[in-house]
C-alpha cells in the first residue's frame, strides 16, 4: 500500500481560468508572498532588535509574526509553482505533509492568540503580580505548547488519513486541506470525530478562553480611569481584530470543505485565497499600526531609509 501511495499524484482542480489568467496569478500571488515575507520579517526584527520589545505581549506578537511566514511558506510557493505548470498535481505524501503544516500552524495560532490574551489578562487585572505571573519560564512554556500540542494532534489524522484508500484524485482546492478527504473511497468516521476533537481544542477551547478574559479585562477597566482604559483598547483592540479575521477565516475552511459541491469554482477559489491572504498579511499590519511602541520604531526605520536615499 505505501508504494501505491508513494506513485499517486494528486490533481489540484481549484484554479479558475488558469491557461488564460495563468501569469497575472503568479505576478499577484508572488507580490503578496513577497508582502507577507517582508510585513512580518519587520515585525519580527524589530521586537528583535529593540530592547524596549522584549516584552510578553510583543514576544507573542513576533511568534505570531513568525507562525504566519511559516505557514504561508508552506502554501504559497507550490501555488506559485503550479500556475506555471500545465498540470497541477502534487504527491500523496507531500500533500499528506501540506495538511499536517497548514492545520498545524493554524492551531498555533489561536493557542498563540490565547497566550496573549492571558498575558492581557495578567497585565491589566493582576498588574503587581505580572512580573512574577509572566516571567520569562511561563512565556517560554506557553511559545512551546503553542507550537507542540497542534502538531501532536494534527499528526494523528494526517498519519490515519495517509493510510486511507483513495477513490479519486482530483481534489477542488488549490492546496491540500480538508477537501482532501472526499478522495476517500470509505468515509471515515473516525477522522469525523477526531476532527471535531481537534476543533473543540483549537478554536472553540481557545475561543471560550479570550471571550473569559476579555469579560474579566472589561469589567476592570469599565471601574478603572480614562488612563487605565485608553491603555487596555490600545493593546486589546488589536487582538480581538485578528482573533474575529481569523474564526471568520477557518469558517471559511469548514464551509469549503463542507460545502464543495454547492459552491461555484470562482466563489471556492476566492474563499480559499483569503483563508492564505488575509490573515498572514493583515496580522503583521494590525499590529504594526495599533501598537505604538512598534509603530514608532517603524516610523523611525522609514525615515533612516528615506534619509539614506536622500
Amino acid at each position: 500500500m505505501d508504494a501505491e501511495f508513494n506513485g499517486t499524484f494528486i490533481t489540484l482542480g481549484g484554479f479558475v481560468d488558469l491557461d488564460k489568467y495563468r501569469y497575472l496569478y503568479f505576478v499577484i500571488l508572488l507580490t503578496l508572498y513577497i508582502l507577507i515575507l517582508f510585513t512580518n520579517c519587520t515585525i519580527i526584527c524589530l521586537i528583535w532588535i529593540h530592547r524596549n520589545l522584549h516584552e510578553p505581549m510583543y514576544i507573542f506578537i513576533a511568534a505570531l509574526s513568525l507562525n504566519s511566514l511559516l505557514f504561508s511558506t508552506a502554501i504559497y510557493p507550490k501555488i506559485c509553482i503550479d500556475v506555471l505548470s500545465q498540470k497541477q498535481t502534487i504527491s500523496h505524501s507531500a500533500c499528506m505533509f501540506q495538511y499536517f503544516l497548514y492545520y498545524s500552524f493554524a492551531g498555533s495560532d489561536f493557542l498563540l492568540l490565547s497566550a496573549m490574551s492571558y498575558d492581557r489578562y495578567v497585565s491589566i487585572c493582576k498588574p503587581l503580580h505580572y512580573p512574577t505571573i509572566m516571567g520569562k519560564r511561563t512565556v517560554i512554556v506557553l511559545l512551546t505548547l503553542a507550537w507542540f500540542l497542534p502538531a501532536c494532534e494534527v499528526v494523528v489524522a494526517t498519519v490515519i488519513s495517509s493510510q486511507q484508500k483513495l477513490c479519486g484524485f482530483t481534489t477542488g482546492g488549490i492546496f491540500c486541506n480538508n477537501t482532501f478527504f472526499r478522495l476517500h473511497c470509505v468515509k471515515s468516521a473516525f477522522l469525523t470525530v477526531y476532527g471535531l476533537f481537534v476543533m473543540m481544542n483549537f478554536l472553540v477551547v481557545p475561543s471560550m478562553f479570550i471571550l473569559f478574559t476579555y469579560i474579566k479585562i472589561f469589567i476592570i477597566t469599565y471601574h478603572s480611569c480614562a488612563e487605565v482604559r485608553k491603555k487596555a483598547a490600545e493593546t486589546c483592540l488589536p487582538h480581538l481584530m485578528v482573533l474575529f479575521s481569523f474564526i471568520c477565516l477557518v469558517l471559511f475552511d469548514v464551509i469549503v470543505a463542507r460545502l464543495e459541491s454547492d459552491l461555484s469554482k470562482i466563489v471556492r477559489l476566492i474563499m480559499t485565497l483569503q483563508i492564505v491572504v488575509y490573515n498572514p498579511l493583515f496580522n503583521p499590519i494590525m499590529y504594526g499600526v495599533k501598537m505604538k511602541a512598534i509603530w514608532k520604531h517603524i516610523k523611525r526605520l522609514f525615515c533612516r531609509l528615506v534619509n539614506k536615499r536622500i
